[in-house]
């Protein structure tokens, strides 16, 4: 009887290691199928066009100091009156300019440092907004920003949430052109590629556009293309 278990557990084993050397024959070949019919090539084709900037956004930021609340609130105040009255001077509409509520700080209510040596108990900052289609009055005026400081508003440097912009506002209606450039592009770049390898190219399998750049306007069109011999 133990002689015929024996029998029986080696051939189940033997069994079993028939089994697993066909499924591993067939996950082999079902890999090298699946490598074959994945043949592909990947292309870059870019469309770059020069284009002058329709929107300019402008933050001007002050920073202002005071041992009374109110007057520090007030000094903002006539501030921001004073920039704005700048701005539409040198031909920037009302309209395009937009005042942010003042930001204030209390240095005695902080939890930390000597309260006994801060000079001002109180500082704040403002900014104040430019948001035009007049580019060309807008650059004017930066240029003439110093005027500001000598009537006592001392701006702020620029920092990563107020940095000015320029902006081309009318990608989307060249965008299809120039994708369509692109995608000629990248094409030619594959075309050459499988002439190159004694292949011929397929349609494509996927593609990808992006626009990184603005004002110096740029379509990067990522496209795969399948690949057969």
């Amino acid at each position: 009887m133990n002689d015929s278990i024996s029998k029986g557990i080696i051939v189940l084993g033997g069994c079993l290691l028939v089994g697993l050397v066909a499924l591993g024959w067939q996950i082999g070949n079902a890999a090298l199928l699946v490598k074959s019919l994945e043949r592909a090539v990947v292309v870059k084709g870019l469309s770059e066009r020069e284009v002058p900037a329709d929107i300019a956004i402008w933050p001007l930021t002050f920073q202002e100091a005071s041992g009374e609340l109110n007057g520090i609130f007030e000094s903002i105040q006539r501030k921001n009156a004073l920039i704005t009255e700048f701005l539409v001077g040198h031909g920037i509409a009302r309209e395009e300019i937009t005042v942010t509520p003042p930001s204030v700080t209390d240095l005695h209510a902080q939890s930390y440092g000597d309260k006994h040596n801060i000079p001002f108990r109180y500082t704040g900052s403002s900014t104040v907004t430019v948001y035009s289609a007049n580019v060309a009055a807008v650059r004017a005026t930066m240029a003439d920003v110093i005027s500001l400081g000598k009537k006592g508003v001392a701006l702020s440097g620029e920092n990563y949430q107020n940095q000015t912009q320029f902006v081309f506002s009318g990608l989307s209606a060249l965008k299809p052109d120039m994708i369509e450039e692109a995608t000629k592009n990248a094409r030619s770049v594959a075309e050459k590629f499988a002439a190159d390898s004694d292949s011929w190219l397929g349609k494509i399998r996927s593609a990808l556009h992006t626009t990184p750049h603005i004002k110096k306007v740029r379509v990067v069109s990522t496209v795969e293309y399948y690949r057969a011999d």
